[in-house]
C-alpha cells in the first residue's frame, strides 16, 4: 500500500485541497458522516419539505477495527478511511457544495490517535472532520428521523445501533412542535466491537444468549431511570430504530432480491417478523450471509451481533412494534444546515459560504 508521503504526492494538490471546502456554483449542501464501521456521504438541494439528492456515497472501512483491543486506530483502517474521504472530497468538489459538514463519532471519540487522525484527513483530503460528542450524534440522528415519528402518540423511544456505540433517545412529542428529549444514552457497544468480542460470524446459541445479557444489562440502567415499561403498558410510545441492522431486518422480513431503500424506510415491522429475521439469520451459515443480497461479505460478520442488540432491546421494552428509518445522522446534519440558512435568511443575514472549520470537543 502506498505511503501517505506517495499518497500525497499523487493526490490532489495543495491549491487543489484548499479548494474542496470553497463555495461552488449552486446551493447544495453535503453530509458526511465517518463512523465506526462505514463513510456514507449526502450531496442535496433543498426541495419542498425537505432536500433532493444529488449525489451520495457509502463504503465499509472499518475505522474502528481492533479499536476495542488496542485503543487506537490501526494504519490499515486509517489508509482505508483516506481512501474513502479522497473519494468524497471529490464529489463535494464536483458539486460545488458551499455548506459541507464532516463528523466522526465513536472510533475518533476513543482513539488515542483521534486528533492526529482528523489532521491527516484535512492535510490529505481538505475535508475539516469534526469528531462530534455522543450526545450531537443523537441529536443529528433524530433531526434525521423525526419525520417518520408519530405525532398521535406522546413518547417515542427512538434506537441508533451504530458500529461502536447504540444511541437510545427518548422523547416526548407534541402536535405542532419538534420532539422534546427526556432522556438519552450512548452505551459503548456496537456492531463491531460486540462481533470482536465474541467472535461475529458465528451463531452459538450460547454466544447470542451472552451478548443479549451484556446488552440487556446496559439497557436496564435506562429503563430504571425513565420506567419506559410503564409507558408501554398504558399504550403510549412507538419505537423507531435506525440502523443496518433493522434495515436487514427489514429486507429479510421481505424478501427482498436486492436492498430497495424506497420499499424499507419508513415501513413498519412486528416484533414477531423481527424476531423472525433474527432466527432466520442466525441459523445461515456465514457463506450464506455473505452471499445475502441485503448483507454481503462486508457486513457478514456483523449481523448476528446486530440482532443480538436489537433482541435485547426487543426484550426489555415490549412496545410490539417498530417502525423502520434507513436515515439519521446525514440527514439530520442536511436538514440543520438548510434550516440554519433558512433561519439567517429570514433574520436578512447571509448564509455562511464556507464549511465549519472548529472541531467540535469529543464526549
Amino acid at each position: 500500500m502506498a505511503s501517505s508521503s506517495t499518497r500525497a504526492a499523487e493526490g490532489p494538490g495543495r491549491e487543489e485541497r484548499d479548494r474542496l471546502l470553497r463555495p461552488g456554483r449552486g446551493r447544495a449542501y453535503a453530509a458526511l458522516d465517518l463512523g465506526t464501521n462505514n463513510c456514507r456521504l449526502l450531496i442535496a438541494r433543498p426541495a419542498h419539505r425537505g432536500f433532493r439528492v444529488v449525489d451520495s456515497f457509502s463504503r465499509i472501512v472499518r475505522l474502528g477495527e481492533g479499536l476495542a483491543a488496542t485503543g487506537d486506530l490501526s494504519a490499515a483502517a486509517i489508509e482505508r478511511c483516506l481512501a474513502a474521504l479522497a473519494l468524497c472530497a471529490e464529489k463535494i468538489r464536483r458539486q460545488g457544495a458551499p455548506r459541507v459538514r464532516c463528523v466522526a463519532t465513536e472510533a475518533c471519540r476513543r482513539a488515542a490517535s483521534g486528533d492526529a487522525f482528523v489532521a491527516r484527513v484535512r492535510a490529505e483530503t481538505g475535508l475539516v472532520l469534526e469528531t462530534i460528542s455522543a450526545r450531537e450524534e443523537a441529536r443529528l440522528a433524530l433531526v434525521g428521523c423525526a419525520p417518520l415519528l408519530d405525532p398521535a402518540l406522546p413518547r417515542a423511544l427512538v434506537i441508533d445501533i451504530g458500529g461502536g456505540s447504540t444511541e437510545l433517545m427518548w422523547l416526548r412529542l407534541e402536535r405542532g412542535r419538534e420532539p422534546s428529549l427526556v432522556g438519552i444514552s450512548s452505551l459503548p457497544i456496537g456492531v463491531v466491537t460486540m462481533a470482536e468480542r465474541y467472535g461475529g460470524v458465528r451463531s452459538d446459541h450460547a454466544i447470542f444468549a451472552a451478548m443479549m445479557a451484556e446488552v440487556g444489562e446496559r439497557l436496564g440502567a435506562f429503563e430504571a431511570i425513565y420506567r419506559i415499561r410503564h409507558e408501554i403498558a398504558a399504550g403510549k410510545v412507538q419505537m423507531l430504530a435506525t440502523s443496518g441492522t433493522v434495515t436487514t431486518l427489514a429486507g429479510i422480513h421481505l424478501g427482498l432480491d436486492c436492498y430497495d431503500r424506497q420499499r424499507i424506510d419508513g415501513t413498519t415491522l412486528t416484533f414477531e417478523a423481527a424476531l423472525d429475521a433474527c432466527r432466520r439469520l442466525v441459523a445461515m451459515s456465514p457463506e450464506e450471509r455473505s452471499l445475502h443480497p441485503c448483507i454481503g461479505p462486508d457486513r457478514a460478520e456483523f449481523v448476528i451481533a446486530g440482532c443480538a442488540i436489537f433482541e435485547a432491546v426487543r426484550a426489555t421494552w415490549p412496545v410490539g412494534r417498530l417502525v423502520v428509518a434507513d436515515r439519521g445522522l446525514r440527514e439530520g446534519i442536511l436538514l440543520s444546515m438548510m434550516r440554519e440558512d433558512r433561519q439567517r435568511r429570514g433574520r436578512g443575514g447571509v448564509p455562511p459560504r464556507a464549511a465549519p472549520t472548529a472541531a467540535a470537543p469529543p464526549a
